[in-house]
């Protein structure tokens, strides 16, 4: 059956309570929450760095930066939260059986997002966008074994790898430090090979690989050619292309996440028929039948709830639910 799941941030510092209502609202696929309100420890960067396997970081006035030594103080943090809230998951989900997803930085918006060690980002450095790539694939090896044995009853685990600065990437607009000029665009085959990396490392562990982006424009075939068996995209945003893609890799048994309700507060909620009839007007328009994508069809907000409000979420996550339930 169609199922229901969010994207991964959420608005808020509260980790225990957002843990307990999106194990409560999205039971057959819920996943390890994302509060970036609690500071750059808990940001999608932070995140990511948290992950990387060897590599140093440091938190700059501009941002995170690589240290080309041990890691810093405020990595040193955001490990140090990371393992906290999946203490806090081990013990509020104890029992958990069946499916969970969590979601990591990719390597692309990491290289866009991170400084060298001597200033601008890791983007402008072929050999040091490798090195992070590389350094993230070896450290989500052993994050996928610890969300493992934390969880023993999961016998599907899907790791998101969330990469809303790749299409920026591709095409050449990552800003410099200076702000004057852009990073040059990265080859489509560099991008590949850098994801199939982390996709592989997340699938060698037994995970189910997905790629996550909202951004319009990012080319869903890389995806697909690097190793992603989920597309995690939002509807609003899709090209004529990207349906093509995403009905190609229903068809052939992959999953395709839909985001299909609000990032953020709307003027007016939609209703859980709305949303509905949204949805089996997309599959129509692919000429597929919703009982036979079944579970390979996943329902998700537009994307990450971090600008929403507590209100909005608690509105939303039962919305998805709903319309889930009537695919």
């Amino acid at each position: 059956m169609t199922v229901a799941t969010g994207v991964g941030s959420y608005p808020g510092e509260d980790f225990d309570e957002t843990l307990r209502l999106v194990l409560g609202e999205l039971p057959d696929l819920p996943h390890l929450p994302e509060l970036p309100a609690r500071g750059p420890a808990a940001t999608m960067t932070g995140r990511g760095l948290a992950v990387v396997a060897e590599l140093g970081a440091d938190l700059q006035p501009a941002g995170w930066r690589l240290t080309g030594s041990g890691p810093g103080l405020d990595h040193r943090r955001a490990r140090s939260l990371l393992a906290q809230d999946l203490d806090a998951l081990e013990e509020r989900a104890e029992g958990l059986t069946g499916a969970f997803k969590i979601q990591v930085a990719g390597p692309w918006t990491l290289a866009a997002t991170v400084e060298r060690p001597r200033g601008d980002k890791v983007l402008g450095d072929r050999g040091a966008r490798r090195e992070l790539a590389q350094a993230l694939a070896e450290g989500l090896r052993t994050h996928v074994a610890d969300v493992r044995r934390r969880l023993p009853g999961v016998d599907r685990l899907v790791v998101q790898v969330d990469e809303p600065a790749l299409a920026a990437v591709l095409d050449g607009r990552v800003p410099t430090a200076s702000g004057f000029h852009q990073h040059r665009s990265v080859a489509h085959p560099e991008a590949s090979a850098a994801l199939e990396w982390v996709l592989e490392a997340a699938a060698e562990e037994g995970a189910e690989p997905w790629v996550h982006t909202c951004a319009p424009g990012t080319p869903l075939g890389l995806l697909r050619g690097a190793g992603a068996r989920g597309l995690s995209v939002d509807l609003a945003v899709l090209s004529a292309a990207d349906h093509d893609t995403l009905g190609e890799a229903l068809e052939r048994g992959e999953t395709v996440a839909l985001g299909v309700v609000p990032a953020t507060d709307p003027a007016q909620d939609p209703t859980d028929a709305e949303v509905t009839e949204s949805v089996l007007r997309w599959l129509d328009m692919l000429g597929l039948d919703p009982h036979e994508v079944g579970e390979r069809l996943v329902l998700t907000p537009a994307c990450g709830l971090a600008g929403a409000t507590p209100g909005w979420v608690r509105r939303a996550l039962p919305l998805l639910r709903a319309a889930a339930g009537h695919l």
